[in-house]
């Protein structure tokens, strides 16, 4: 078929030849989903309340991740913390991570999102240094300070979700993991136990765009 085209084309009849281009042209956008490939291959998937992309699952994982080590570590502290306000704390954090480990389990289930079942390599070794220390003041130390960084850490997830997302859901899960976030650090700093100079410092600024040239106000010469 494409040989006896080209021939044609060859003997004068390139108007035949521009048809067939255009509809073999017309062909190839039917057969291929607009932005089906490029959704795929980036890791969206499209949900009645929008588009689910990785960090979206990313935000779930690390919420339940979080409830893991936090609801076990919360409940500990009510017998290894010496600090009343330790103690109150780290009920904070259990009862507090039990409900939202409630709601992520739930929207993992509707969104189809896999979750973990425990904590990861990190977490488990935090509570192993939770575990090995001795109850009393030391203890408490380490409780503030572990479980400040951590949620410094994934503040930084939820925040960044919570402004970006394309899913509705995910959205509205997101904006109540940044106030439950919010509130842990606080609570952990009302400890008076922090030392804010161990914790990672904050991301360096990205350096300001050259000023170019239609940017640079023109001087007007007075007549």
């Amino acid at each position: 078929m494409f040989r006896s085209l080209f021939r044609r084309f060859k003997n004068g009849e390139p108007l035949l030849f521009g048809v067939f281009i255009a509809i073999a042209a017309v062909a190839v956008v039917l057969i291929t989903p607009p932005g089906g490939g490029a959704s795929a291959a980036q890791g969206w998937v499209q949900t009645p309340q929008g588009p689910l992309g990785a960090a979206d699952r990313d935000l779930l994982v690390k919420v339940r991740l979080a409830g893991l080590w936090e609801i076990p570590s919360g409940q500990q502290a009510q017998q290894k913390a010496a600090s009343k306000r330790v103690k109150e704390v780290g009920m904070h954090l259990m009862t507090d991570h039990l409900k939202l480990d409630k709601e992520v389990r739930a929207l993992a289930a509707q969104l189809n999102v896999p979750l973990p079942d425990q904590p990861n390599a990190d977490q488990q070794g935090w509570m192993a240094q939770l575990a090995a220390v001795q109850p009393g003041a030391e203890y408490d130390l380490l409780f503030a300070q572990l479980l400040r960084a951590a949620h410094g850490k994934v503040f930084g997830v939820v925040a960044g979700v919570r402004s970006g997302t394309r899913n509705d859901l995910v959205r509205t899960f997101a904006q109540r993991a940044v106030e439950v976030v919010m509130k842990h650090m606080t609570l952990l700093e009302s400890t008076g136990l922090v030392d804010y100079s161990d914790l990672p410092e904050p991301p360096m600024p990205s350096p300001a765009p050259p000023v170019s040239a239609l940017d640079t106000p023109v001087r007007r010469e007075n007549a």
